[in-house]
């Protein structure tokens, strides 16, 4: 009797310890996510492709003009969204005038065309895009976002019918394509 007690305990021990590794390593390394939408396209598919996001880069540690992240979504703290850095703390971005669902305040005695306006991205801050332009919901709609709701860099791209079916190129390196000019 003392034997299978000893071995539930170390079973039980070793669940425990395991449970806690993997939580420490997804919360602190390395996590896998689901991308659902548009936004993104061609980089990543509408669906069934899912991200490995390195945890190192949360709350902006060390991103760069370019590299793709996860995000908190600031109008809806309990989504998540992927996107682009496209602007980074101090610089200058036009507003984009072919949306129409931006709302902008305007001051009284503005004599210029509200749409022809820049936003700095304040200290702290990133401004974010997907790539697929024409259907992205993202900073041109609730502007800069805190480096703080910023959950990791997306490094890998997996796409799973072809991982599912081990056919060539399930897996591709996302790399920041950004060139400065």
């Amino acid at each position: 009797m003392s034997s299978i007690i000893k071995d539930l305990t170390r079973i039980a021990s070793l669940s425990i310890r395991s449970i806690a590794a993997l939580h420490l390593f997804t919360s602190s390394c390395y996590e896998i996510s689901q991308t659902e939408g548009a936004s993104m396209l061609p980089t990543l598919q509408v669906h069934n492709d899912f991200c490995v996001v390195d945890k190192h880069y949360k709350n902006g540690n060390d991103i760069q003009m370019g590299d793709l992240i996860v995000a908190r979504k600031p109008t809806q703290p309990d989504s998540w969204v992927c996107k682009r850095i496209t602007g980074m703390p101090g610089d200058v971005v036009l507003l984009d005038p072919s949306r129409d669902n931006i709302e902008l305040k305007v001051e009284k005695g503005w004599d210029r065309d509200p749409y022809d306006m820049y936003i700095i991205v304040p200290d702290g801050h990133v401004w974010v895009t997907g790539d697929n332009l024409s259907d992205s919901v993202d900073s041109r709609t609730y502007s800069v976002i805190p480096m703080g709701l910023i959950a990791g860099k997306i490094i890998i791209g997996m796409y799973l019918p072809n991982l599912m079916r081990f056919k060539g190129n399930y897996y591709r390196w996302l790399e920041n394509t950004f060139t400065d000019c």
